[in-house]
């Protein structure tokens, strides 16, 4: 995360411009800002690879021809007003629907974008700041991005929104999410879960000894230099992760959304990030649409899914794939979508899945077919219990995470109990000290590794803790219930009081106390 009081306070500044411009949605700011940043990143790929073609005599396919010179973002980002928001409108959105060639990502997403800014003198000030910002470093441009999505504090009309990142970077930890896996999120928003996919995998596959670092150049061929003055570096990531690099640039990220304005959030999120050609997708994953589109996708395409699916919203039950209906006939999309995950994944494929509480205790048919189906024909690992107030602003919905493997069959049930993240579960989500997430982490995986050793697990028999195993047998005779207070045991202390004629006369006795004091302050007056 960004740690520069100076990179924060651009961020903040250019948000605030666009608010006292009179544009008050926060993803239409955000929308807005994504399409000056593509604008000028650009640019910055059109002179990297003319810098290239002139040192190797290789020609590349141009993104910008001899006319169009004039709207690349270094000749316009000085122009005044006057001149800058006619050549913006008229000129430099309609280019996006022109391009080609290695931007076929954003081609797709952009090619319906409109200029929302009304105000010429906004987007003198927007271009202004946008322009200051450190996009030539790719060690900080995905940071600067997070936290452009951090100002986003309201859920969409479909029930989406933002998943906090530290629970999602403690999904990836307990599935250890290695580099040669396929990943998807069916429902990816932000693209929240895929990025952070990578920046762990950064974290997990790049040694001090393999990281080389690269001098970075501003587009005039100058050294870009940090807040304090000194040349700022790329990292260059050596070792397993390096020679992996075409799977995890072409074939590792996948994400599928029906709202245009969050893929081009999500695809913007991923490349500033560094991943070159993440696979987002305009797709309603619940549709029978999609396995026509996307067969490989679809039924047995990933290793792993991580996913935050909407809890409510619009639904034409006409259009959802039949053969997740044979599953969970039900129009409850968080039920939907976890058969459906259940589908995508391959056999031994795993899935962390958020969902909400009545996928954990429902009574319909539905609800009790879903956890039927998780734990008799999948291995449902582990329910772990989320306080009420982590997802707050947005809501304030009580959710679960459920993990678990396609196919075989499940023994037993892990199951946590989150009372804290290290966050206050009010809506100002101030950081505390008690945090309960490094403690799941670390006993999942002590857990995963007795199971996969063959070892004693009876370390997590004791119901009254924190994390404790559930028999199939037990889940299956309280109709698939999952909620942990329905198996979590707790220990009362008893409490011995006095006899109420000794509590009466105390309170006699303490009146009368009183008495004799307003008295004697009576006499004083």
């Amino acid at each position: 995360m960004i740690t520069s009081g100076v990179l924060k306070s651009q961020i903040d500044k250019l948000w605030e411009e666009f608010w006292t411009g009179g544009i008050t949605n926060p993803l239409t700011v955000v929308e807005q800002i994504t399409y000056l940043m593509y604008a000028r990143m650009l640019d910055m790929n059109e002179r990297n690879d003319e810098k290239r073609s002139v040192r190797t005599g290789k020609p590349f396919n141009r993104r910008f021809a001899d006319d169009k010179q004039h709207i690349r973002w270094e000749n316009f980002r000085h122009l005044g007003a006057e001149k800058l928001y006619p050549l913006v409108k008229d000129e430099v959105f309609p280019n996006f629907k022109e391009l080609t060639s290695d931007d076929t990502l954003f081609a797709d997403f952009m090619k319906d974008a409109q200029l929302m800014i009304q105000k010429p003198s906004l987007l003198v000030k927007a271009v202004e700041l946008v322009s200051e910002l450190p996009l030539e470093n790719k060690d900080v441009k995905g940071d600067l991005y997070e936290y452009l999505l951090s100002k986003l504090t309201t859920a969409g009309i479909n029930g989406q929104f933002r998943t906090p990142r530290h629970i999602i970077r403690a999904m990836i930890e307990m599935l250890d999410v290695e580099e040669t896996h396929r990943i998807c999120d069916p429902a990816c928003g932000t693209g929240g879960f895929l990025s952070s996919t990578y920046e762990y995998l950064l974290e997990k596959y790049s040694s001090p000894e393999g990281i080389e670092k690269e001098q970075v150049f501003d587009t005039q061929g100058k050294p870009v230099l940090d807040v304090y003055g000194k040349p700022v570096f790329n990292t260059l990531y050596a070792g397993d992760l390096l020679e992996k690099r075409t799977h995890i640039d072409y074939d590792m990220f996948h994400g599928f959304d029906f709202d245009s304005t969050m893929l081009r959030v999500a695809a913007m999120n991923l490349v500033m990030h560094g991943i070159k050609q993440p696979d987002i997708q305009y797709q309603d994953t619940l549709s029978q649409s999609f396995i026509e589109r996307f067969p490989d996708e679809a039924k047995n395409g990933f290793d792993i899914i991580l996913a935050n699916p909407p809890f409510k919203g619009s639904l034409d039950e006409e259009d959802v794939d039949p053969a997740i209906l044979k599953i969970v006939k039900t129009k409850k999309t968080e039920l939907l979508f976890v058969a459906l995950i259940q589908r995508m994944l391959k056999v031994g494929g795993r899935s962390a899945t958020i969902v909400p509480d009545g996928v954990l205790f429902g009574s319909s048919n539905g609800h009790q077919a879903l956890r039927k189906y998780l734990i008799e024909d999948n291995q449902l690992e582990a329910v772990i219990s989320l306080p009420s107030g982590v997802f707050k602003p947005y809501a304030g919905v009580s959710t679960a995470i459920l993990i678990f493997t396609k196919g075989g069959s499940t023994d037993k049930v892990w199951f946590y109990d989150v009372q804290t993240d290290g966050k206050s579960l009010d809506d100002k989500r101030t950081p505390i000290k008690d945090n309960d997430l490094p403690d799941l982490v670390k006993q999942y995986k002590a857990y995963q590794a007795a199971v996969m050793a063959g070892k004693s697990t009876e370390q997590w028999a004791d119901k009254t803790q924190k994390a404790f195993l559930v028999a199939k047998d037990d889940i299956k005779s309280n109709k698939y219930d999952l909620s942990i207070n329905r198996y979590k045991e707790v220990v009362y202390e008893q409490e011995t009081y006095e006899e109420p004629k000794v509590i009466l006369g105390k309170l006699k006795a303490l009146e009368n106390e009183i008495l004799a004091d307003l008295n004697e302050l009576e006499s004083m007056l």
